[in-house]
């Protein structure tokens, strides 16, 4: 493995993070030792006083499944399409839909070999800067909210009157598929484009881990348009597999990837019931001094996905997501997992070394056999 110990000078506080723990940790404890304390089906709409988290009242109303327009509920038909109004409720299951979720990358190339020694130099000499990495990041971003936009209009979907997992189900699938399990002991997974959730578990713990798989999805994309932006090319089946290789057939680099999806995942969850549990089965694998650099790398790029996760999930719905596992949790929250969190990231110059220590030492070491069964998994 690559010598990490060099990104160390790089390091320093992720002060937010630092903040928000500090300012949150006590009140909310007791906040939550109170509602647990209560009947929770007698007093659960004075609880929601106690959060300020009650859902204002929604105005009876119908839409155009045409032209999207709000009509009130008196209304049967829109006069500019000439169409029959519905009722938000009459418009399909989120689960059912099916959303154009491509995020794409252009270049020059339509490379379906990118493992050769010409390409291995040009990632090893990473002509790549902060700069370009904040242009990939808004690229996905955009395109996820525009596919977003585009399966509310085609759908006729009125947002606000979805339920906060339906709500955070169609943000996922406009990035990523969405498909479910009724089998097995993991609450869901990240495998080829695809994140599959258990639906048996509480609604509180779907949404976590759609958020949890998502934050896969997308550190994956990020590496993704990275090699298509040095070696310009277009995003393809080739190139996602040896990003997959990469991520996977390293202890290093999964618990990279573990770790930002768990600091994602937390960020959304409410205070106390974050859960590491993936990460410490990884970490007994590495010396703490490479648990603790790792630790620092997903901390980074947790960061820059949970920023775009927040141009959707603002503070009304992290709101709704508390609401939602008031509703549902039974257990009492357990601080011992924030023993877990790192308050430290890279700096812009460290990063990008990181990216490029990943890339590189995984270029050079790809088995193709491998990268080839992955790229028949697509």
């Amino acid at each position: 493995m690559s010598d990490y110990s060099q990104l160390d000078k790089y390091v320093e506080p992720d002060l937010e993070k630092q903040t928000l723990i500090k300012e949150l940790h006590p009140p909310l404890m007791l906040k939550i030792k109170e509602f647990q304390m209560m009947d929770v089906k007698l007093n659960y709409e004075q609880a929601q006083d106690d959060f300020c988290l009650e859902a204002p009242a929604v105005k009876s109303i119908k839409i155009c499944p045409k032209c999207n327009k709000r009509f009130d509920a008196i209304e049967n038909f829109c006069p500019d399409c000439l169409v029959t109004l519905k009722y938000p409720h009459e418009v399909d299951d989120i689960k059912c839909i099916e959303i154009n979720s491509n995020i794409e990358f252009r270049g020059s190339g339509e490379s379906s070999n990118i493992l050769t020694e010409e390409n291995i130099e040009l990632i090893c000499n990473f002509d790549f800067t902060i700069d370009d990495f904040n242009d990939i990041v808004h690229s996905i971003k955009a395109q996820g909210f525009k596919n977003l936009d585009n399966a509310i209009k085609d759908n006729s979907i009125d947002l606000d009157s979805l339920d906060i997992l339906d709500k955070v189900l169609l943000f996922a699938k406009s990035f990523v598929t969405v498909e479910y399990k009724s089998y097995g002991e993991d609450l869901g997974y990240f495998q080829f484009n695809r994140i599959c959730v258990d639906d048996r578990q509480r609604k509180s713990l779907q949404i976590t881990t759609l958020i949890h798989e998502l934050s896969h999805f997308l550190l994956k994309e990020f590496l993704v348009h990275t090699v298509c932006k040095i070696l310009d090319v277009s995003k393809n089946k080739h190139v996602e597999s040896v990003i997959i290789y990469i991520l996977s057939n390293s202890s290093f680099n999964c618990l990279i990837d573990e770790y930002a999806a768990h600091s994602v995942e937390g960020r959304f969850t409410i205070f106390g019931y974050q859960d590491y549990s993936s990460f410490t089965a990884i970490q007994k694998d590495l010396d703490p001094e490479h648990v603790d650099i790792a630790k620092t790398i997903g901390n980074t790029f947790a960061i820059y996905i949970k920023n775009l996760l927040e141009g959707f999930l603002d503070w009304d719905l992290r709101d709704e997501i508390k609401t939602q596992f008031l509703k549902d949790t039974i257990e009492s929250p357990n601080y011992g997992q924030l023993k877990y969190e790192n308050c430290n990231k890279l700096s812009d110059e460290g990063f990008i070394k990181a990216i490029w220590l990943i890339l590189s030492e995984g270029f050079q070491n790809c088995n193709i056999e491998v990268v080839k069964r992955y790229m028949e998994e697509f």
